[in-house]
């Protein structure tokens, strides 16, 4: 029987990447169509009642006629979308979560919603590191004033300068693929690792507080939940030390950023390392485009050619999974049974 795939990828996670995945890990029939998103020349962000998807309702709905699989990162699974495309079965988000779906809508139409957990895994920890390193180190600004023709040696002065990894502690927030990847990192470079996961059970590990207090560099890797949101604002950036350095590669809902610009500004941070904001793209006129010795990237920690590869894989796989008649392995939404695959068309 030929399964009938939308490769809905994007200028990332490419529609050639996911078809040869698919062609890879899929024996039988397989009928690809394609859809291009154009995530990222064009920023994600809220499309009906999910969120960070490309907003393509009207192509996506056309694109899924009679589709049995949608492979993509960042369509939209809408209950819109779902009403429309009564014999989708299986949607495959090639992200470490499928933020874009719909996940209630989704069971009720009997539709599995898959992911791709750890695939930039490597991507962010690396990221991590260069962030940590650019803000310890002023990369970028004393790149930008030899550029410019200034020669800063006052960089130098005893109190312009940074701490060393070797012998500083660095608390970790977080534990997961991408903390437990920083952990060695940090560790090769003869640092001593506090954790703070209460998701996880890591021994030794300490409350948050004491975790703040007792580390020169913090790295937030924690997903963005009720619970975690806003869990470091001002009193807690007030417990790091002077002199600390502070990164997020996780998400942006995680942080004060008007706390951390004033942590900045006041000299209590020596630096920051930012990669996901609360508004992204940044507003004009945000008080983070000005502020001391924060290092900005946009979003992009998890990018990689390997990440890309990786996502494509993951979500073949279960596909292929699914055309042999068994579970997926990465469902979000395990009420919904595909161990035995049904005639396309919802009842």
């Amino acid at each position: 029987m030929t399964i009938r795939v939308l490769a809905a990828g994007d200028h990332f996670v490419r529609n050639d990447l996911l078809a040869g995945a698919l062609r890879r890990e899929v024996t039988g029939g397989l009928a690809i169509s394609e859809l291009t998103l154009p995530w990222p020349v064009v920023p994600f962000g809220p499309v009906g009642e999910v969120d960070e998807a490309s907003d393509v309702e009207d192509e996506l709905i056309a694109a899924l006629r009679g589709v049995e699989v949608c492979v993509t990162q960042m369509a939209p699974l809408t209950r819109r979308v779902l009403d429309a495309c009564p014999d989708l079965r299986l949607f495959c988000v090639s992200r470490g979560g499928p933020v874009n779906a719909n996940l209630e809508a989704a069971t009720e139409a009997g539709v599995a919603v898959t992911f791709a957990p750890g695939r930039n895994a490597v991507a962010t920890a690396e990221h991590t590191m260069a962030l940590l390193l650019a803000a310890t180190r002023r990369i970028p600004q004393t790149h930008g004033d030899l550029a410019g023709g200034v020669w800063r040696g006052d960089y130098y002065t005893y109190d312009r300068v940074g701490p060393e990894l070797e012998g500083s502690t660095v608390g970790l927030v977080g534990y997961g693929a991408i903390g437990r990847r920083v952990a060695r990192m940090v560790e090769g470079f003869g640092a001593e690792v506090l954790v703070y996961d209460p998701y996880v059970d890591v021994p030794g590990q300490v409350e948050l507080d004491e975790l703040l207090r007792r580390s020169r560099f913090v790295s937030l890797h924690a997903r963005a939940t009720p619970e975690t949101t806003g869990m470091i604002g001002a009193e807690q950036l007030a417990l790091m030390p002077r002199g600390s350095v502070l990164v997020n590669c996780a998400r942006g809902a995680l942080l004060d950023y008007d706390a951390l610009c004033d942590a900045l500004e006041s000299g209590h941070l020596f630096g920051a390392g930012v990669d996901v904001f609360s508004e992204e793209p940044i507003p004009a006129g945000s008080r983070l485009l000005a502020a001391p010795n924060l290092v900005m990237t946009p979003h992009l920690a998890g990018a990689s050619k390997e990440t890309a590869m990786k996502a494509a894989s993951i979500v073949a796989a279960d596909v292929a999974r699914y055309a042999r008649g068994e579970p997926p392995a990465h469902c979000a939404n395990p009420a919904v049974t595909l161990s035995a695959r049904r005639p396309s068309g919802r009842a």
